[in-house]
């Protein structure tokens, strides 16, 4: 009895415990009455049909013509039911250098040559979008916690606006200025605002 319980476990062990190539879809298993040979090169070919079915799939993902312009639905982590709808885009442009100016300057992507304000301003301390408002500036009783509170709202930021032809009013949750000429961003050194690419 005990010699038939080895074998069994030998049976078992050789069959399931082995890593067995034929058993993992790379091909079928050779009968006694194929060769070794044979069964080598079934083998091949399937794996071979494998990677040129792998290769055509690629290069068919890349030949597709406006890649950029399709939108594809990412399933959002918090909820199965939401979606959050997404198009893959080129690579984005960042403004350099990023300059801020009163409303007669037009928006868009700052360059040496093109010296625009850039309306695609984020702030890496607080984490928020800067709104901007054309031919308004802050007044002076603005502080900290009325941003704070109010921020980006524009029916409570208002209140604290102050009309003037020309000048462009910049805010985030943690900083805000009143901008009348063109100017770049890296002369005021305690804003952290950065491009957030257009």
């Amino acid at each position: 009895m005990a010699q038939d319980l080895d074998e069994l476990l030998d049976e078992v062990e050789n069959k399931f415990c082995r890593p067995d190539p034929w058993r993992r879809g790379m091909g079928e298993r050779p009968t006694d009455d194929r060769k070794p040979a044979e069964a080598k090169e079934t083998l091949r070919s399937t794996t071979f049909k494998k990677e040129e079915d792998l290769d055509s799939l690629i290069n068919e993902i890349f030949e597709e013509p406006n890649l950029d312009k399709k939108s594809f639905k990412l399933k959002s982590k918090s909820s199965s039911n939401t979606s959050v709808s997404t198009s893959i885009q080129g690579l984005s442009k960042s403004c350099s250098p990023v300059y801020l100016s009163g409303s007669t300057v037009p928006c868009g992507i700052g360059t040496n040559t093109s010296q625009r304000a850039c309306d695609r301003l984020r702030c890496t301390a607080c984490d928020f979008w800067i709104v901007s408002y054309n031919d308004y500036m802050w007044d002076k009783s603005c502080n900290y916690l009325f941003f704070r509170n109010n921020m980006p709202d524009f029916q409570k930021l208002k209140t604290k606006l102050v009309k003037k032809k020309g000048a462009r009013a910049y805010a985030c949750q943690c900083s805000w200025r009143t901008v009348e000429e063109l100017t770049p961003l890296q002369t005021d050194h305690q804003l952290r605002w950065v491009c957030g690419k257009h």
